[in-house]
């Protein structure tokens, strides 16, 4: 700062110290003294032109100067990823969430934005960076959570209606598009998604109707449909689906998937007259994430070049001018949505075979596939199951590490890979390991938290062998992994398993109180009379096992949330299921705000788990703990309902009655 500058500031004359360092070319000091005069917009100014670009984006945004902002935003991206997380890191802390999704979204981190854009309430943006980033199912309770807030949020109810269309579910679709009313000016988009939706469940006559009534829309819309208004216009003829053709040969049926760097559709190849799935590569750019992503891509093609495997996705084609792939139809679906569903030990182990023995086959040639998860595992006409997905591989390369924000999925990726170690062959098993886990149990590992059963608390017929077999696939050290894959598969085949998903139907237990002297391997009495585990020292409390209990436990197990009562345990010997006792005492106050939205997210998770609790009283809501627990209940309300949930939750915002 020099003396003139120095002068007028200490005269207090703050802004005319800044606009004489900015006249004499000192941007940085200039941007000091604006934003100590709260001169925000020309504090960013300033720092833009002194090319602390990271300083200038939040001064812009706290002086709602969008294009300045923008241009800071610009200028981060142009530097790179670092300084865009960076920025984004500060902006949530000062709840800028707007803003912060756009820096994220810059970044190319898709789901970090999406959660930003949710917390900023632009939920329309929020769900389609989940849908991009594969999890529709978060796309779609970001939208759900904000009509239950605010069912006038009309946009709302079209992002979903389009989103569940897009995945199939048209009943549900129909009935979120059929909240748009005719004199809303979402109602065109709606009755487009509409109309495909009724026709694919077969409403012909009233696929019709929506076709006719958007046609009507479209023409008064125009200029000409202004004129013509007053003159009976005859009516259309059903519309007529025009299918895109890619490349001169893929007529597009619909679209699949889409991620971040890429979509697939549903195509007929022309030529051969055959189904295929075009994947299209959909995130190149001048910059250098684009253009390592196109890296990926096109290794994804030599792999598969490479690879003449029954447990590989087969290549047809590859189009460099898309790029894309041309795959061979997969129309069995995806494992994600198998295990939708239970399934029986045998099968899931035919699934890990199938798995083990197409990595087998790349490790052979030097490929790590390097994200195995359940989306990559598809399946053909005859329920084979092939792997596919071999874009993030490195061929002959096994000392690249991965950086976990980018490639593969948490859940399913080792732990030496969640740290940016280089992947070797066990990465790949401990991959197949977290799959056939999750097939056995219906829990998905969580990153930093142990399992809450085994296989063999999950189905009657197996035991510790079996356990021991799969937990094999899941060690924390490679070294203690199976050294290749073929050794795998001998460990899992050495084994029997079941070939039902239960052998024999769960005897409901007889109508007693549990054991008072519970065995001496696992459980003691304390003096006041709780029983604890011996071997994990946790206050456990025990419900009857009976296969209504075990399917709600089921629910809670797979929501896995802090908020809802932890399942342990289901101990068959004693036909019964073990839970965590909850810490803390029955509700006796009104719910704080906070509370209620932690509850209410909890019953969200449990809601998409297929369970309704229907006791959420005060006597099933504990408080005292850092967070509050909604307790397990073991018998359903036949007639509770999600709704009905929500309204006994709201309830207990009030005070408790005398």
């Amino acid at each position: 700062m020099d003396a003139d500058v120095a002068a007028l500031v200490a005269r207090e004359r703050v802004v005319e110290a800044a606009e004489l360092a900015a006249s004499r070319g000192d941007a940085a000091t200039a941007s000091e003294l604006f934003e100590r005069a709260c001169d925000f917009p020309r504090a960013a100014a300033e720092a833009l032109r002194a090319g602390e670009a990271e300083r200038a984006l939040p001064l812009a945004v706290v002086g709602r100067d969008d294009a300045l902002a923008q241009r800071a935003l610009d200028a981060l991206q142009a530097r790179g990823p670092g300084d865009l997380e960076r920025a984004a890191a500060r902006l949530e802390l000062r709840g800028d969430f707007g803003w912060a999704a756009r820096a994220h979204e810059a970044r190319g981190a898709a789901r970090e934005a999406a959660s930003a854009y949710e917390r900023a309430g632009e939920a329309t943006r929020s769900a389609a960076l989940y849908e991009q980033s594969g999890d529709p199912v978060a796309a779609s309770k970001v939208l759900e959570a904000t009509i239950r807030r605010d069912p006038s949020q009309l946009a709302c109810h079209v992002a979903l209606g389009k989103l569940l269309a897009r995945y199939g579910k048209h009943e549900a679709a129909v009935r979120a598009l059929q909240h748009v009313p005719r004199d809303a000016p979402e109602r065109r988009e709606a009755l487009d998604a509409l109309a495909g939706s009724l026709g694919a469940m077969g409403l012909a006559e009233a696929a019709d109707e929506a076709s006719r009534e958007l046609a009507s829309l479209t023409a008064s819309a125009s200029p000409a449909g202004t004129a013509e208004r007053a003159r009976p216009s005859p009516t259309p003829a059903p519309a007529k689906e025009v299918l895109r053709r890619l490349f001169g040969r893929y007529e597009v049926v619909r679209e699949v998937a889409s991620t971040a760097t890429s979509r697939v559709l549903e195509c007929t190849d022309s030529v051969r007259g055959e189904r295929v799935a075009v994947k299209m590569f959909a995130a190149y750019d001048a910059r250098g994430a684009g253009r390592d992503a196109l890296a990926r891509f096109e290794r994804e093609v030599r792999v598969l070049g490479a690879l003449d495997h029954p447990n590989i996705v087969p290549l047809r084609d590859f189009i460099p001018d898309g790029p894309a792939l041309v795959l061979a139809w997969m129309s069995g679906g995806t494992l994600e949505v198998k295990m939708q569903s239970a399934l029986a030990p045998a099968r899931a182990i035919e699934i890990a075979d199938a798995v083990l023995r197409a990595l087998g086959e790349a490790h052979r040639l030097g490929v790590l596939h390097r994200d195995v998860k359940p989306a990559n595992v598809l399946f053909d006409d005859a329920g084979v199951a092939r792997l596919s997905d071999f874009g993030v591989a490195h061929l002959g390369d096994l000392s690249t590490t991965a950086t976990a924000a980018v490639i593969g999925t948490l859940a399913y990726m080792s732990p030496e890979q969640r740290e940016g170690k280089p992947a070797t062959v066990q990465s790949d098993i401990y991959g197949v390991g977290a799959i056939l886990f999750e097939m056995l149990t219906g829990e998905k590992l969580v990153l930093g938290e142990a399992p809450k059963t085994r296989p063999s608390g999950a189905h009657r017929d197996l035991d510790p062998r079996h356990d021991e077999a799969v937990m094999r696939l899941l060690a924390e050290s490679p070294a203690a992994r199976p050294p290749d894959t073929f050794a795998a598969r001998r460990e899992l085949s050495s084994l029997t398993w079941p070939k039902d998903v239960e052998r024999a139907p769960i005897k409901p237990r007889p109508a007693r109180a549990p054991s008072e002297q519970p065995g001496p391997t696992r459980l003691t009495v304390q003096l006041d009379g709780k029983l604890v585990d011996s071997w994990t020292g946790r206050a456990i409390e025990r419900v009857p096992l009976t296969p209504q209990s075990l399917s709600r436990a089921g629910g809670f197990a797979r929501a896995a949330l802090r908020t809802l009562q932890t399942v342990l345990r289901v101990d068959r010997e004693d036909d019964a299921i073990w839970l965590e006792t909850a810490a803390g005492k029955p509700l006796d106050r009104p719910l704080s705000a906070a509370e209620h939205q932690a509850l209410l997210q909890a019953l969200d998770a449990l809601h998409a788990q297929g369970v309704v609790h229907g006791h959420v009283d005060r006597a099933h809501v504990v408080v005292g703990a850092p967070d509050p627990l909604l307790r397990f209940e073991a018998e359903a309300d036949k007639a509770a309902t999600a709704d009905t949930d929500f309204a006994q939750l709201r309830r207990l915002l009030e005070p408790p009655r005398a």
